[in-house]
């Protein structure tokens, strides 16, 4: 090689370094708040969820964890905003059975791709439904209140958080096994149908029992079932509805979190690490028992294997009831 052709290549590599240092370091995560997508509305069971979960974050993370509702079309609107979301780990959302699993199924289409344009972050846990009716109904079982619906076709009506949800489903699920017409009212929201139970204004509903279990406790409505195949630590004198002669119901909720697509991998493993601390950790046992809320840990996959097990289950149960958005 000549002279000249020598120091050319040289210059070249003395530049490199330089050229490395100037390019941009991706800063230490966390280094500014975290906002955590909930597509549901305040004051439910997935908001209640994420705000315990939020503040546990928050003191582990060393940044704020703020709660951003984005309620509507049973969760598309709050989970479509994050799939478009930077992939940076600033942006979370609340992801669960509703929205990765049964939505596929209930909407011919949907304005995200679960596969494609989400990453698992964790799966949180579950929580099983009760089935409530208002306190002057004048039943007290499963078997009064399925006389009641077949003696009085299309007079009762049945609240929900909204299409789609659980209870939603469920309610679907126990008219198509009882061959009862009961009329379904979709609500933005438990807080909202919770209220209207209340008031006479519904007469029945099931919902998750995050939301749901403080009213049975203070009375203000009357249980009848839990929706699991168990009954409930929380409540372990309802029986549940396999128990009061549905043996093929069951139907439990569960949830998690997920990020956009492309979120680095070692902001996932971090958050699924804290998420996992928070929700095993003995001293959250009892607020997470007050949610009767039952928390899970595992790996980042574990969220989406859920999903892809139970949305041909959750197909199966929107054909065979004719559940369809009202």
């Amino acid at each position: 090689m000549k002279l000249h052709g020598r120091r050319r290549v040289l210059t070249r590599l003395a530049g490199l370094p330089l050229m490395a240092a100037a390019l941009p370091a991706r800063a230490a995560w966390p280094d500014r708040p975290i906002r955590l997508i909930v597509p549901f509305a305040a004051g439910g069971s997935p908001d209640v969820i994420c705000r315990l979960l939020g503040g546990e974050l928050a003191k582990a993370l060393g940044q704020a964890v703020v709660i951003d509702n984005k309620p509507g079309a049973s969760g598309n609107i709050g989970t479509q905003e994050l799939v478009r979301a930077a992939p940076d780990g600033y942006t979370l959302g609340y992801a669960n059975v509703g929205t990765l699993s049964i939505n596929p199924s209930l909407y011919a289409t949907l304005p995200y791709q679960r596969d494609t344009q989400l990453v698992p972050v964790a799966l949180m846990g579950f929580v099983q439904n009760a089935l409530v009716v208002r306190k002057d109904l004048g039943v007290s079982s499963v078997a009064e209140l399925i006389a009641l619906a077949r003696s009085r076709p299309g007079k009762l009506s049945m609240g929900s958080a909204g299409n789609g949800t659980t209870g939603h489903l469920g309610g679907e699920l126990f008219k198509s096994q009882t061959k009862t017409f009961i009329v379904h009212v979709p609500y933005r929201g438990s807080p909202q149908s919770i209220q209207d139970l209340i008031g006479g204004q519904v007469d029945l509903m099931f919902d998750n029992l995050s939301s749901i279990g403080p009213h049975i406790r203070q009375g203000r409505v009357t249980a009848l079932a839990v929706s699991g195949s168990r009954r409930s630590p929380a409540f372990p004198n309802l029986p549940t509805l396999k128990e009061s002669g549905l043996p093929d119901y069951e139907i439990v909720a569960w949830g998690g979190i997920a990020a956009p697509a492309g979120t680095p991998r070692d902001i996932v493993l971090r958050l699924n690490a804290e998420i996992g601390r928070a929700m095993t950790s003995p001293a959250n046992a009892e607020r997470w028992a007050g949610l009767s809320f039952e928390p899970l840990a595992g790996p980042p996959e574990r969220l989406f294997e859920q999903a892809k097990r139970e949305q041909p289950i959750w197909a199966e149960v929107i054909r065979r009831s004719g559940a369809k958005i009202d």
